[in-house]
């Protein structure tokens, strides 16, 4: 896997201890650490200790984790299954995670079902909402900016769709959203498609969204790039922008169970 420098000359490799110091400190600001590949339960842990620190002790920075992993199906905190089911309706066998190819997680997170996999790029922001106006509406736009200024950098033209949380083109979804909110900090976060194999989202309804095709930075371009070079192209934005979502003026509060 390719290196990403820190921009002190350090180069950050795999998934290792020394890939997980962070790329930059900086007091009040925001840490980006690249993690490699690793297990879903292994960064849904890492999470959890981040956001119990975070809330036991307010002035830590906020973090971006970055990361890939290996393949996986996660859904959110819903009562409808249904598309964990290829065709979208409950036929005998085709929910729950029988049928499944990979593993499934169920997770604090809003949305339906997803895949996580080698070739997407995971973003795991945890970020103290209360120094950002304690908008979540405003985070989940800011997290759809980010990305598609990022994807502007790879020569693709995306958006947003209205409803439809995510990064588009077109019709084709490149980057899905799902985050959970703890005490106003969050969690989990979005998945860029980069490259390589989508075939997994076939067994699958993504996002609950019917007849939605999948693409990648790859598919777009027709180039390939790694993870770790778009996880740094990321990284740099983020921090180029963190400061704009900080800046949100206070705005009416919303009602979000820890």
């Amino acid at each position: 896997m390719n290196g990403i420098s820190d921009g002190t000359g350090e180069t950050l490799r795999g998934p290792n201890a020394a890939a997980r110091e962070p790329y930059h400190r900086r007091p009040h600001s925001l840490e980006v650490r690249w993690l490699g590949r690793i297990e879903f339960a292994e960064a849904l842990a890492l999470q959890e200790e981040i956001v119990a620190n975070k809330r036991n002790a307010r002035s830590l920075e906020d973090q971006l984790l970055l990361l890939e992993h290996e393949p996986v199906y996660t859904i959110g905190r819903t009562p409808d299954q249904s598309s964990l089911s290829a065709t979208g309706r409950a036929r005998r066998g085709e929910l729950g995670a029988a049928h499944l190819p990979h593993p499934l997680f169920s997770i604090n997170r809003g949305g339906q079902a997803t895949y996580h996999g080698p070739g997407q790029l995971m973003g795991y922001p945890i970020i103290d909402l209360r120094r950002c106006g304690q908008d979540l509406h405003r985070y989940l736009r800011w997290l759809e900016q980010l990305l598609i200024e990022l994807v502007a950098e790879y020569g693709i033209a995306a958006s947003r769709r209205e409803s439809l949380t995510g990064v588009w083109i077109g019709n084709r979804k490149i980057a899905s959203i799902g985050v959970g909110v703890r005490h106003w900090i969050t969690m989990h976060g979005f998945a860029l498609n980069v490259c390589g194999d989508l075939s997994a989202f076939n067994h699958i309804v993504p996002c609950g969204i019917n007849n939605v095709e999948m693409t990648s930075i790859e598919k777009e371009t027709g180039r390939v790039f790694s993870v770790a070079d778009v996880a740094a192209a990321l990284r740099k934005l983020a921090l180029n922008r963190i400061m704009g979502l900080r800046a949100a003026p206070e705005a009416e509060t919303i009602n979000v169970n820890g």
